[in-house]
């Protein structure tokens, strides 16, 4: 299109300039994503020539990826605490054949002396994905999904499923909790199932791609430095966060996109305060979207979690402060994680914003941002 000098205006320049930065995002995010891919998977192949040969291997024994994640964690190299490095591990043992996509340099990096290596259950051949379509089709993070599962039936499934609907790792996630692969099983149109499923998924977006939280710790990048929401939510973060400080009740800014780790899962709370006056921490979080159960109770968890791990001495227990928005109506609602209702009211709410204060200052936000 560039390159017609006769049809050659405007609105081409704006078209070419946007398909130059999608394509170039897309590659970027691909080549990030399959460089962490193989790095697990290398980490993985060092483990198990380690446990074969390492000489001084039987000191370590069942400790051994104990031992390996504290020192590994000491010389910050991300993501390699001891459950992590066991999914390295098993990464490797489930998809030996990866060693096809490596590199000629990649190739001198890895242990020659691997053989006879056991290999936990894999599907027949005519089922088994090209290993270069399950590095460049899927991140990290979709493998790490399916090396959970133990059945190599389903995690041939996932794979091919995965990669024919381009889902996102959320999708892929919400698919594996739906019991999509079980109800396969049962149906007997599979066929009109897998229509309706694919019809309705949750595409991955390569600009996305790299907001992984495993990316960012492999980048070195900060995820409060690169987790942005979209551009509504931003601009109201940034808004709501000098209206909170503005009212003067004692709010002291600490940090936004606070991310905290619940078992596996990765979490972001988009900002958080310490009340001087109340002595507490409160978590503020935004959606625009209507509210629904899953938002609450999402919250609710980030909030038991800052009551379990962060109260320090003299600290009374945090609050949560959810704001979901729908076009131009705001709903507000306070996550309790446990409190008492009635002592919340009493001791919290006289000195935390009025629900109605919040609702009307995100109404009038939201219906500038949309002007």
């Amino acid at each position: 299109m560039a390159n017609n000098q006769e049809g050659f205006n405007f609105s081409t320049l704006v078209t070419a300039i946007h398909q130059v930065d999608e394509n170039m995002a897309a590659q970027a995010g691909r080549a990030v994503n399959v460089s962490l891919t193989l790095r697990n998977w290398m980490i993985g192949a060092y483990i198990v020539k380690y446990e074969l040969n390492g000489s001084d291997r039987a000191d370590y024994g069942d400790k051994l990826l104990s031992e390996l994640a504290k020192r590994l964690t000491g010389i910050n190299v991300s993501n390699c605490n001891r459950r992590q490095l066991y999914r390295y591990l098993r990464f490797y043992r489930l998809y030996p054949q990866i060693v096809g996509t490596l590199s000629a340099q990649l190739k001198t990096m890895l242990p020659a002396d691997l053989h006879g290596i056991e290999k936990v259950g894999t599907p027949s051949p005519q089922l088994k994905i090209p290993p270069e379509k399950l590095v460049y089709r899927l991140s990290y993070s979709h493998l790490e999904l399916i090396v959970d599962l133990d059945d190599p039936l389903k995690r041939t499934f996932y794979e091919i499923e995965c990669i024919r609907g381009n889902w996102s790792v959320r999708e892929l996630k919400r698919q594996i909790g739906s019991l999509y692969y079980e109800r396969s099983e049962l149906s007997e149109n599979k066929e009109k199932l897998a229509e309706l499923v694919q019809s309705g998924t949750e595409k991955s977006e390569p600009k996305l791609a790299v907001r992984d939280p495993y990316v960012f710790e492999f980048l070195g990048i900060k995820s409060c430095e690169a987790m942005r929401e979209s551009d509504l939510e931003d601009q109201l973060l940034n808004e709501l966060q000098d209206f909170l400080l503005e009212l003067g009740h004692g709010f002291c800014f600490e940090t936004r996109q606070k991310r905290i780790l619940i078992g596996d899962t990765h979490g972001f709370v988009d900002l958080v305060f310490y009340h001087r006056i109340l002595k507490c921490h409160v978590l503020v979080e935004l959606k625009v979207e209507s509210i629904n159960h899953e938002n609450l109770g999402q919250f609710n968890t980030y909030v038991s979690w800052y009551r379990k791990n962060m109260m320090a001495d003299g600290d009374k227990p945090p609050v949560g402060i959810l704001l979901c928005t729908q076009k131009d109506h705001a709903l507000v609602e306070y996550a309790l994680a446990g409190m008492d209702n009635h002592l919340f009211v009493s001791k919290y709410q006289l000195e935390l914003p009025r629900k109605e204060e919040i609702q009307k200052f995100l109404e009038e936000k939201i219906r500038e941002v949309g002007e």
